[in-house]
């Protein structure tokens, strides 16, 4: 301690008087005058008081503590937490602990200076350090001095870190179900486990329960992980009957190397996600999977089991039924693979599966799929010849055509096809620049060649097989359909070239790629037995271009070229323009002959050095729709937040939802508002970016 004047008591009590200073661990008091007590280890210090405490700063009249066990108070304090940099005046502070004080009196604010923007006033406010969290009895928020909301209690989180209690109100409106409140209450029932529970109400609809549970952990086994939301409304005004969903995932570890987990979806009607989804996504969603399953490894095969069922879900808006898929009860798979044994490369797959279906012809399969190549490598080319076997047996269940009224008998069937590729390749490389940088740049011809015999396959039923999407990945493989119900036919060369810009680093800046397939003999297995492939002599073009070609410009983009009609069969062109923090430009193109041909355009931008634009608007040329658009702006003021916007997206093919939303964001306090606009921003804009810092210790 230091001053210029210090009488008293020697080891009992100094007085000391003018530019006192006093030094005692993690606490600095500086004062017009100071008493220390030193039996008591008591500080009492009066007039320009000025005090440095654990990082946080106060001022105050009048000042006494004690240093050992932290208890003590001061009059007429200002103060300012280092924690949140949250700042306030009161009557008095009293100082319970090292880590409590109570505020009595007293305002609070994140916002700097003396006249904050916003600020809570309330009789008591308990400031625990320990737990990071705020406890005010007697409260009223105001904003710009006016009174926005008063409570007879409140609770917040000093460091932005999760704790249990009410979440703020979100009020919303919609198109669908009119006016809503939802009113969350949060459990933090440990840092691995969470429970949220929500009553919803709904103006044209009623009340709505709902719970969400997440959890995570560790257990000798290993890890375990995951999220089960449940909703529920007992008699929908608006449908006349009760509505529900569940949705429900989990991954564990049983032991080394064998897990478990399931996937669970179901609805109580077709319409849920028409009347309740809030994103395009969910209101699309009509296949509804439940699966079980369970993972077994070992040092060099894997085994598989699960049961799969769906439930389809039909959207009344459209004549297109939509398809149930067939499940599997169950569908238990075999993989085994070594490499390098003697410079050869083998591995097997196989699969057995009962197939259920409520129309269709049921029954079992079984899939033996056994392969091995010889990858012959150098640094600048390689060949790798491969011969595999699909051999496949079918035990079908007797089955009543309802198209024909015929009875079709139980019966097996039986498939074996060889396949032989040859996959080669060679890599040139020379250094180059791109927009000024220096790279390197590598020239990449491959040539793959498949040899498939034909076998009729019309008496075997297709329980889950589909014509694979035309792209670089299936170019490069044996069979042109997904699933193991078809084996295609094959006598063909693929020819592509790939050119790829590399950082020094080794990480890829660009890549360029051209392919095409060349048919010796036009394939003759199709899905339905009927007609013919007709390929002709070769396949449509694909062109690809990807890559992050500058600081700020990233492309994506592919097309696919019929050079016989001289026709686009598809394209896919997405643009990303991102030259720094919180500015985006996304543009893209899709289109698929005889399906869609959609744009879609969404960014977020600086209007001025405070304010910010969002949109979206996805638009399909075909239909001369939109499918979905978002218009909004933030303001952002440093210690609060503005949001405020509109979203509008289709939910069936006739039907379409808007919902409206606004929000103020008081930094370190809460959020008041109709929806929950960050998340619509986030889910909607590719690289968005919230424009305010989330306190944190």
């Amino acid at each position: 301690m230091r001053a210029e004047e210090i009488t008293g008591r020697p080891e009992r009590e100094l007085v000391l008087e003018r530019d006192v200073e006093i030094v005692r661990d993690k606490m600095r008091v500086t004062a017009d005058s100071a008493c220390y007590r030193q039996v008591e280890s008591e500080i009492e210090a009066k007039n320009n008081i000025r005090v440095w405490r654990f990082g946080d700063y106060y001022t105050a009249d009048e000042f006494k503590i004690n240093t050992e066990t932290g208890v003590g108070y001061m009059l007429q304090p200002t103060y300012k937490l280092e924690l949140n940099n949250a700042q306030g005046t009161a009557q008095r502070i009293n100082f319970l602990s090292q880590d409590e004080a109570v505020v009595v009196n007293g305002t609070y604010s994140t916002c700097e200076g003396p006249n904050p923007d916003w600020y809570l006033r309330s009789n008591t406010l308990n400031l625990d350090m320990g737990r990071e969290t705020g406890t005010a009895r007697g409260t009223v928020v105001y904003f710009k001095d006016v009174p926005l909301i008063g409570t007879p209690a409140l609770s917040f989180s000093l460091s932005g870190e999760r704790r249990s209690g009410w979440l703020p109100a979100v009020p919303g409106f919609s198109s669908r179900g009119s006016a809503e409140l939802l009113l969350p209450y949060y459990f933090n029932i440990a840092p691995n486990r969470d429970l949220t529970l929500y009553p919803r109400y709904i103006s044209r609809r009623g009340l709505q329960l709902g719970a969400v549970g997440r959890y995570m952990g560790e257990t000798d086994a290993g890890t375990y992980e995951g999220r089960t939301l449940i909703e529920y409304l007992p008699h929908d005004k608006e449908a006349g009957f009760d509505r529900w969903q569940v949705n429900s995932n989990h991954t564990q570890a049983l032991a080394k190397d064998w897990s478990f987990g399931w996937n669970v979806r179901a609805a109580s009607d077709d319409n849920y996600p028409n009347d309740f989804s809030k994103t395009v996504a969910g209101s699309a969603e009509r296949q509804l999977l439940r699966e079980l399953r369970t993972d077994y490894a070992g040092e060099y095969w894997s085994l598989t089991a699960r049961v799969q069922k769906y439930q389809v879900l039909q959207d009344p808006d459209t004549t297109t039924p939509t398809p149930h898929p067939y499940n599997r009860l169950p569908a238990i798979n075999f993989h085994a693979a070594r490499y390098d044994i003697a410079g050869f490369d083998w591995q097997v797959d196989s699969e057995v599966t009962r197939f259920d279906h409520p129309t269709l012809i049921n029954g079992n399969r079984m899939v033996v799929v056994p392969q091995v190549s010889y990858p012959i490598i150098s640094p600048s080319w390689f060949v790798t010849p491969k011969l595999m076997l699909n051999a496949s047996a079918y035990q079908l269940d007797d089955w009543k055509n309802t198209g024909t009224g015929q009875l079709d008998k139980g019966r097996s069937e039986t498939r074996a096809i060889p396949t032989f590729s040859l996959d080669s390749g060679l890599e040139f490389e020379r250094s180059t620049k791109l927009f000024g940088r220096a790279l390197t740049q590598t020239l990449e011809p491959r040539l793959f060649y498949v040899y498939t015999p034909y076998r009729d396959q019309t008496n075997i039923p297709n329980f889950d097989t589909a014509d694979a999407t035309f792209n670089f990945s299936q170019i490069f493989s044996e069979n042109r359909f997904v699933g193991s119900d078809r084996i295609s036919d094959a006598n063909q060369v693929t020819a592509a070239v790939v050119s790829r810009f590399l950082e020094e680093s080794g990480a890829e800046r660009l890549r360029l790629a051209l392919g095409q397939r060349f048919y010796f003999r036009e394939p003759r297995v199709t899905l339905d037995g009927s007609g013919s492939a007709a390929a002709g002599s070769r396949s449509d073009l694909l062109l690809a271009a990807a890559g992050r070609i500058s600081e700020t410009w990233g492309i994506d983009s592919a097309v696919q070229y019929n050079p016989d009609d001289k026709r686009v069969i598809s394209s896919n062109l997405n643009l990303q323009y991102q030259p720094g923090p919180k500015k985006v430009v996304n543009a893209g193109y899709r289109f698929l002959r005889g399906n869609f041909k959609n744009v879609d355009f969404s960014g977020q931008w600086p209007l001025t050095q405070k304010w910010f634009g969002v949109g979206r608007l996805s638009y399909s040329m075909q239909d001369h729709r939109i499918l979905e658009s978002l218009i909004g702006v933030e303001y952002n003021c440093d210690c609060w937040v503005f949001r405020a916007g509109a979203q509008r997206f289709v939910t069936t093919a006739n039907k379409a939802s808007t919902q409206f939303f606004f929000q103020l964001e008081l930094t370190g306090l809460s959020k008041l508002g109709i929806g929950n606009p960050l998340e619509v921003m986030k889910n909607s804009i590719p690289g968005y970016q919230r424009i305010n810092e989330v306190p944190r210790r």
